[in-house]
């Protein structure tokens, strides 16, 4: 009886130390700020203020875009809009944001593009000011670009 009491308090006891460690383990990598604001003009759709969304997962990374300065000329169908949203990167070069997420739109409603993903690395600065959104609307491509700084920075990833 003894044998199975010690087994039971070490089990008890190995169950304790796992459920601790889980809650004591490091979180997932994280971009910081996780949100930011940006002025941006697009050839149709009018300009305004737009608010980028940014999460990350190791080297993995997702961005969204949405404003509602900027509007649908037309009606979207769900998943309807390929994109690219190109950052510039503080020790040069680029680095993109590409997919097809976005909500179902109709016509004058803000336009939302995202999740997109993109691959970042440790210490990445990402910028929109100097980069691009290219989207391709029913085979048309549609350019929107920063008029200034991301605020209140630049994303910088873990």
């Amino acid at each position: 009886m003894r044998r199975i009491r010690l087994g039971v308090g070490a089990a008890f006891a190995a169950g304790t130390l796992a459920a601790t460690g889980l809650a004591l383990a490091p979180s997932a990598a994280a971009v910081t700020p996780q949100s930011a604001t940006i002025n941006a003009s697009c050839a149709i759709g009018g300009s305004g203020a737009a608010t980028l969304t940014a999460t990350q997962n190791g080297t993995s990374a997702t961005v969204t875009l949405s404003s509602s300065g900027i509007t649908a000329p037309i009606a979207f169908a769900e998943d309807s809009i390929q994109s690219t949203l190109t950052f510039v990167k503080a020790g040069g070069g680029t680095t993109s944001f590409s997919g097809t997420e976005n909500p179902a739109m109709a016509a004058g409603d803000g336009m939302v593009v995202g999740p997109l993903t993109g691959t970042v690395a440790p210490g990445d600065s990402l910028e929109a000011y100097g980069g691009s959104l290219r989207m391709v609307v029913f085979g048309f491509p549609v350019s929107c670009t920063a008029s200034g700084p991301q605020s209140p920075g630049p994303f910088v990833f873990d």
